[in-house]
């Protein structure tokens, strides 16, 4: 497990490498060279490295995990009920905000990594022949199509590939490293952290802002925890301290010490000048290879991203396609993947190079990096009951860190991390308005609803004609009347002998047992109030909630004689809802444009009905 691990966690932290230390030695830096200055980067690269990926992700971060699962999302779910419970809602709308900008900046993390690690790939063609220069850019953009374009038929093949493709990949920038550490030993003097001090104490300004590039080594820290469901906490703890770190430090220190012994032509690509010549074509393909599945592993989480919020309620529902019948978690969302090959491309075309995508890349790293560190406080206090000195300490100390990097980056915004922060701010957008909205809808139709044991009564006692077969009525509150059953008997003063109102409900958790799944309380006169509870990991089907109903409570459903009754509400956003108008033409855009439950809940569409009704917002 710790082996398959490689193929999927470390794909973006391993290829940090190629751009890394060439970023820190580019001329927006302007540092020379010299053996002060290499000793001092690399030592950074060193401690950030333990720091930051090791004593906060892999001992501390990974720990808050939600029933196995991790990443931002989960985490926000970890903390939220306890403060719904006992803490003012002040708090829990800290903690959301928190949680939702945390995943806007994860979203656009998720935009720039398969853009940046292809092209800083490719761009070892220009070391190689520098007549190939002009190919860069079309390559790029062919392996991210093509990349994009595999989505659909699933990764469960390829990722078999993903292990001793990485694994081959550490070992290989390993060995490439060594020859030049042993022929320049001084860069093992970066293991003293004083190099990394004395570099930022003496360069000011400038070596405050070299921290900016710094940040690329923890590009890939993030999914070591979004990631921690599918491999389990121990995997990734021996793979990362084992395999990954060792040769990614080797790797680093080996292209100080190229710098050291070759001077301004090995900084201007230190990665690609511990390759001899022989074998240049060989590595831009490895690494373009490695580079693959560091973007495939940003894409599946983005996957998994969007998944977790339509589950809780922050996004419109989305076309999931589960394209393994062995691993749940592997997925496919084509309006995620269409909107994130959009984004690459355009990336590539505007930034035309590694060193400028790197501008965009710090601000969404380590924004997201910092929030996580915010929401660690609260699963310290409230889950693992440390004392609240103690946890302050310590998300204090990680604070300092991370928002000394993004401070660093701050400068970056004109020279394009103002994408990062359009893309987060239109996914945050996006995720608050339709919370907000669907909040607001509820509120509306609930003010209109009658308690449905009071229409249970009333059908005892009116004795309306009743029809064979099954009705099935969904609903959010299954103790209410849904709207669409109490406009189908208004019109047309009729009921089926079996009446089931299905509310289906999402936890705070990643799965939640078969057993208890599914919950049926008989109201009478052949009414049934199905309330299915499911994981924000997973995807809820009316087929698999009634074979649960049967075999637990013995309710059986016909399907060939079951009609599913649904609202169409058709919004008008010139209510007295204390909105933005724009806010509510959004959300209105969005419900049009959702995926019909029919679609979501996997409802056969030859036998539904659909019930438009109006709401004024």
């Amino acid at each position: 497990m710790a082996y398959a691990a490689l193929g999927v966690v470390f794909g973006d932290i391993g290829t940090s490498p190629l751009y890394a230390v060439k970023e820190c030695f580019s001329e927006a830096f302007g540092l020379a060279p010299v053996p002060s200055n290499v000793l001092g980067i690399v030592s950074l690269f060193f401690w950030s490295l333990l720091i930051v990926v090791v004593a906060k992700y892999v001992f501390v971060v990974m720990r808050a995990d939600n029933r196995g699962e991790g990443g931002i999302l989960s985490l926000m779910a970890l903390v939220t009920p306890r403060f719904q419970q006992k803490a003012p809602s002040t708090m829990t709308k800290v903690v959301m905000y928190g949680g939702v900008i945390g995943a806007s900046l994860l979203a656009a993390d998720g935009t720039i990594t398969p853009a940046i690690s292809v092209l800083s790939a490719m761009e070892g063609l220009e070391t190689a022949n520098a007549h190939l220069r002009p190919v860069v850019i079309p390559g790029t953009l062919l392996v991210l199509v093509s990349l994009f374009l595999m989505q659909r038929r699933g990764t469960a093949r390829v990722a078999k590939l993903f292990a001793p493709a990485m694994a081959l990949w550490f070992i290989v920038i390993a060995l490439l490293a060594l020859p030049s550490i042993i022929s320049e030993p001084r860069i093992l003097g970066a293991l003293n952290p004083v190099h990394g001090l004395k570099l930022l104490a003496t360069h000011g300004l400038q070596g405050f802002l070299v921290l900016g590039a710094v940040v690329l080594c923890l590009t890939g820290a993030e999914a070591l925890y979004a990631d921690m469901g599918h491999f389990g906490r121990r995997p990734i703890q021996k793979a990362c301290l084992w395999i990954v770190l060792p040769c990614l430090i080797i790797n680093y220190f080996g292209q100080g010490a190229a710098i050291l012994i070759h001077g301004h032509q090995a900084a201007a690509n230190p990665f690609y000048a511990l390759v001899p010549e022989w074998g240049l074509y060989p590595m831009v393909a490895l690494a373009t290879l490695a580079t693959v599945i560091a973007s495939q592993a940003l894409i599946s989480g983005s996957f998994s991203l969007a998944q977790q919020a339509v589950q809780l309620g922050y996004s419109p529902r989305l076309t999931i396609i589960h394209t393994s019948e062995e691993t749940k978690g592997q997925i496919y969302i084509p309006e995620i993947n269409f909107l994130l090959m959009v984004a690459c491309v355009a990336l590539v075309m505007m930034f035309k190079s590694s060193s400028a995508l790197a501008a965009a890349y710090g601000i969404s790293v380590m924004g997201t990096m910092s929030i996580t560190s915010f929401l660690i406080y609260f699963v310290a206090v409230k889950r693992w009951k440390w004392r609240r000195n103690a946890a302050a300490a310590m998300v204090t100390f990680f604070l300092v860190i991370d928002l000394t990097f993004l401070s660093a980056n701050l400068h970056k915004i004109m020279e394009g991390g103002w994408f990062t922060i359009m893309v987060s701010g239109f996914v945050l957008t996006v995720m608050l308005t339709w919370k907000r909205g669907r909040s607001a809808l509820a509120r509306r139709m609930e003010s209109q609803l009658a308690p449905v044991m009071s229409f249970v009564e009333s059908i005892q006692q009116n004795r309306p004609h009743r029809v064979p077969g099954t009705a099935v009525f969904m609903t959010g509150n299954a103790r209410m009347v849904p709207p669409a059953l109490r406009h189908h008997f208004e019109h047309n003063q009729v009921l089926h002998r079996q009446v089931i109102l299905l509310s289906i409900l999402t936890e705070d958790v990643p799965f939640v047992p078969l057993k208890e799944a599914v919950e049926v309380h008989p109201l009478g006169e052949g009414f049934y109030e199905v309330i299915a509870r499911f994981g924000f990991m997973q995807s809820p089907k009316v087929e698999k909630i009634f074979r649960l109903a049967r075999l637990q409570a013995g309710l059986e459903v016909e399907e060939s004689k079951t009609t599913y009754f649904l609202g169409r509400d058709i919004l008008l956003t010139d209510g007295p809802e204390r909105m933005l108008r724009w806010r509510k033409t959004l959300f209105s855009f969005l419900a049009r444009n959702s995926l019909p439950a029919t679609a979501y809940f996997g409802i056969p569409p030859d036998r539904v009905i659909e019930i438009g009704m109006q709401v004024v917002l």
